[in-house]
């Protein structure tokens, strides 16, 4: 016959009562105490503001909680948006509004449009832009990953030869693994200057890892002033080059920005509305 268990009994917590007596001056000092615990900052700012507001609409206690929860969240995703901005580490700021699509005839707004959604990233495409120096690559890589941030996901902004500098010293200094995890972690990397400045044999390497490592995963963008057929300067070896090329290509999205500089036209034109005007 098998034993019967052992009953465990446990000890019935207090009942806590509905709500609590408080004074004016002791609601306030509770209420700071427990937004400061609970890490809930804009709460403790607005509470009373929107207790006011609440009082003259006659709201009921649950629509005001909702307020305030609702001010909190809100002000929580503005902080996630800028400090998501912040670690993107772009070199300026650089809006999609204020990018004139029109001065570049070969990128219709349709395509900008998508581009901005965001969905490619979520779909692991690459984005390409060619072009000459000056013809808008390095605005349309940082507004388009400014919108990224800002919705939340992972970006980061580097030129091709700092990216290569910088995994050569984490290589030196035995930290190349958790270097690459970090880079490979990243919802989309923004490569920009690609072609600019030839690479020794080593960073050309290292730089294929990150590269590799996001092959239809993870989103890559990059700019480039020289067409694919001169990558062969940058990355010194043809065969090495060639399987960038690739891999940056397959279900790509390729924009040509063309050779004229769009920020000569662009400064025209203010200066020729503002003569209009």
């Amino acid at each position: 016959m098998t034993p019967a268990s052992p009953t465990t009994t446990t000890t019935p917590s207090p009942a806590r009562p509905a709500v609590s007596k408080l004074s004016e001056p002791a609601a306030a000092a509770a209420v700071t105490a427990a937004t400061k615990a609970l890490g809930l900052p804009t709460i403790r700012e607005e509470y009373a503001r929107i207790a006011q507001a609440a009082a003259r609409e006659r709201l009921t206690h649950a629509a005001y909680l909702a307020e305030v929860l609702t001010a909190e969240c809100d002000d929580r995703e503005q902080r996630r948006r800028i400090r998501r901005v912040k670690e993107a580490r772009f070199p300026r700021p650089k809006r999609l509004e204020d990018f004139d699509a029109h001065l570049l005839p070969d990128l219709p707004e349709a395509t900008l449009a998508h581009l901005a959604t965001g969905a490619w990233i979520d779909a692991g495409e690459p984005l390409v832009l060619l072009g000459d120096s000056g013809t808008g690559k390095t605005h349309l890589l940082i507004a388009l990953g400014t919108i990224a941030a800002e919705q939340g996901r992972r970006v980061r902004y580097i030129t091709t030869a700092a990216l290569a500098n910088e995994l050569a010293e984490a290589a030196d200094d035995k930290r190349l693994t958790r270097v690459l995890a970090r880079y490979a972690a990243l919802d989309l990397l923004i490569l920009d200057e690609v072609g600019y400045v030839s690479l020794d044999a080593h960073g050309a390497e290292l730089l294929f890892q990150v590269i590799t490592a996001r092959e239809e995963r993870a989103s890559i963008a990059c700019a480039s002033n020289a067409p694919f057929s001169e990558w062969g300067t940058t990355f010194t070896d043809p065969r090495l080059a060639a399987a960038v090329v690739d891999r940056l290509t397959f279900n790509a999205h390729i924009i040509s920005t063309g050779t004229s500089s769009y920020r000569l036209r662009s400064t025209r034109a203010a200066k020729k509305g503002g003569l209009k005007n």
